[in-house]
This record gives structure tokens, sequence and C-alpha cells, in this order.
């Protein structure tokens, strides 16, 4: 009876798959997958440890940048923004530095400024979408091209059709379908992350403009 027992846990034991048989099972179409994989990942550590520094507001130093420029002490201002060093830091400088035009296009340059600021911030998020993009249609493919291999295999057999006979084409179809879904889901997941985060600073750039644009009628008043 025992006998028998290892006998029958043998085949089970025998056909259990590693994820990297899965991988090697793919085919050559795996490869592309991964390569973009790497690329998704790369970027959103890349963006994300940059830009989630930028989404918290310290009301501490533009309250005492404000302050500097009611002194008039614009110098002292300027050093503020350096040693802040984010978007929002970086369009009050630019504020500053041109805080004698008239408020029209002291207002417009502010705008340019942050714009400029959202450009850098989004520098990579078109290739994560493509890549969000690209990886299901690659594991599409896979499916395609697993398929025409099943059934290139099947009209090659003949009669003798069995299931192990086809198991090449199908686990290209299959695997790369998920693999290529699983990198899709995961990059664009990432990249919904980072426009939530940019969105965020740009509130933040927003209500500092709407500061500093309140302080330099404060000052221009008092003239």
């Amino acid at each position: 009876m025992e006998q028998l027992i290892v006998l029958a846990a043998a085949p089970a034991a025998a056909t259990e798959l590693s994820v990297w048989g899965l991988i090697v099972k793919g085919g050559w179409l795996m490869i592309p997958i991964f390569i973009l994989s790497v690329i998704a990942v790369y970027i959103f550590c890349e963006r994300y440890l940059l830009i989630r520094r930028y989404t918290k507001r310290n009301d501490a130093s533009i309250e005492n940048i404000q302050a500097c420029l009611r002194k008039g002490d614009s110098r002292a201002a300027l050093d503020l923004c350096r040693e802040e060093n984010t978007p929002v830091a970086r369009m009050i400088a630019k504020g500053v530095r041109h805080r004698n035009l008239p408020v029209a296009e002291l207002h417009a340059i502010m705008d340019s400024t942050a714009n400029l600021e959202v450009a850098a911030m989004e520098k990579g998020l078109n290739p994560l979408a493509t890549c969000a993009g690209m990886a299901p249609m690659i594991g599409f493919l896979g499916t395609v091209v697993g398929m025409v291999q099943a059934f290139y295999d099947m009209s090659v057999a003949g009669s003798n059709i069995n299931i192990t006979l086809l198991s090449r084409g199908i686990y290209t179809a299959m695997v790369t379908t998920v693999a290529g879904l699983i990198v899709g889901i995961i990059a664009y997941f990432a990249y919904n992350i980072l426009t939530g985060y940019i969105d965020r600073v740009v509130n933040l750039m927003e209500s500092a403009s709407a500061d500093f644009m309140e302080t330099i009628y404060e000052i221009n008043s008092q003239k």
C-alpha cells in the first residue's frame, strides 16, 4: 500500500514547475517583457524618490520668505529659496527676482516657471506609460505566437496528436499573456501614483503663488 502511495506521488512531484521554469517556457517574448519591467521599476523608483519629498509643504520657510520680502531683504529671501530647493521655492525665487515688474507680467513669469517645473517632474512618465501599454500587447502577441506554434505542431503530428505535443505552444500563449498583464498592471499603478504626487505639488505651487502675489500686493500698497 505504501509503495502505491509513493508511486502515485512521484508523477505529481515530477510535474511541479518553478517560476523560472514557467519563464523559460514562455519563450523569447519573455525577454522584451522583462526589459519593460526593469525600465518601469527604474523610472518609478527614480521619480518617486525625487517627487515625494516635493509634496511636503514647508509653511515656516514660506513665511520666512514673505517676512524677508516685507522687510525689503530680497537677498535673504533668495537664500531661503536656494536652501529649500523645491519646485515651489524655485518658482518663488523667480518671483522675487522679478518682483518690481507689473503684476500681470510677474504672474505670467511665475506661471511659466511653474509649467517648467511640472514638465521636469513629468520626465519619464511617458516611457512608464509606454511600458504599461506595451507589456500586455507583447503578452497578447505571445498568445498568438503560441497558438500558431500549437497548430503547426498539430499539422506536423497528423493523427498522432497528444497534449504533450501541444504543450509548447500553449505554454508560450499563456505564460507570456500572464507576464505581460502583470507588468502592465504594475506599470499602470506606478504611473498613477506618480501623477498623484505631481498633482499634489501643483496644488502646493498654486497655493504658494497665490500667497506670494498677495504679499507683493501688500508691499506695493504700502509704498
